[in-house]
C-alpha cells in the first residue's frame, strides 16, 4: 500500500494488468503522488469487472470520518450477475489504505486545490485494485499547453515517420 514510484510499476508491469483507466484525470490534475488502494466489492462488480464493464472517467474519491470512498465509478451488471441481489451501478465503494495514509492525505485534501481522483483500476494478486492520486487542479491555460505539447509530439513523431519510408 505504499507510494508507487513509475519505475517500480514499470518493473512490475507483468503482474499488473488494467481494467480501466481515468484519462481525464491526468488531463485535469497536475498529479503529485500515487497511491494504491484495495477495494471492497461485491460478488456481481467483480464479474462485472472482468468482463471490463468499467467507467472510471466521472470517479472521485473522498474522505468521510476516517475511511475513504470511491464516488462515480461505474461499474454495469452483467444480465446473468445474481437472481437474488438488485446490483446497483453508481454504489459507493469503500477504498482501502492504512490510517497513517488516510490522515497524511486529510492533512492535504485540506490544503486548497488539493483533490484525491482515481487514476486506474488493476488486478493485483487476483485482487482488484485502484491507484489513486493527489492532484491539483490545471488551469484553463495549463490545459492548454498540455494540448499544444501532445501535438507538437505528434508532429514530430509523423514527420520522423513519414522521413524512414
Amino acid at each position: 500500500m505504499a507510494t508507487k514510484n513509475s519505475k517500480d510499476s514499470a518493473a512490475k508491469g507483468s503482474t499488473d494488468s488494467r481494467i480501466a483507466d481515468n484519462k481525464k484525470a491526468l488531463f485535469n490534475y497536475a498529479i503529485e503522488e500515487r497511491f494504491e488502494a484495495g477495494m471492497v466489492l461485491e460478488g456481481w462488480e467483480v464479474k462485472a469487472v472482468r468482463e471490463g464493464k468499467v467507467q472510471l472517467t466521472d470517479g472521485y474519491v473522498v474522505i468521510r470520518n476516517g475511511e475513504m470512498f470511491l464516488i462515480g465509478c461505474q461499474i454495469n451488471p452483467l444480465l446473468s450477475a445474481s437472481t437474488h441481489v438488485r446490483p446497483d451501478a453508481v454504489r459507493t465503494k469503500k477504498l482501502l489504505l492504512h490510517k497513517d495514509q488516510i490522515r497524511r492525505l486529510i492533512g492535504k485534501v485540506e490544503q486548497k486545490g488539493y483533490a484525491l481522483v482515481p487514476l486506474n483500476l488493476h488486478w493485483k494478486s487476483g485482487r482488484v485494485k485502484c491507484e489513486i492520486a493527489l492532484g491539483k487542479g490545471k488551469a484553463e491555460h495549463d490545459k492548454r499547453d498540455t494540448i499544444k505539447d501532445r501535438e507538437g509530439k505528434r508532429e514530430v513523431e509523423r514527420a520522423l515517420k513519414s522521413r524512414s519510408r
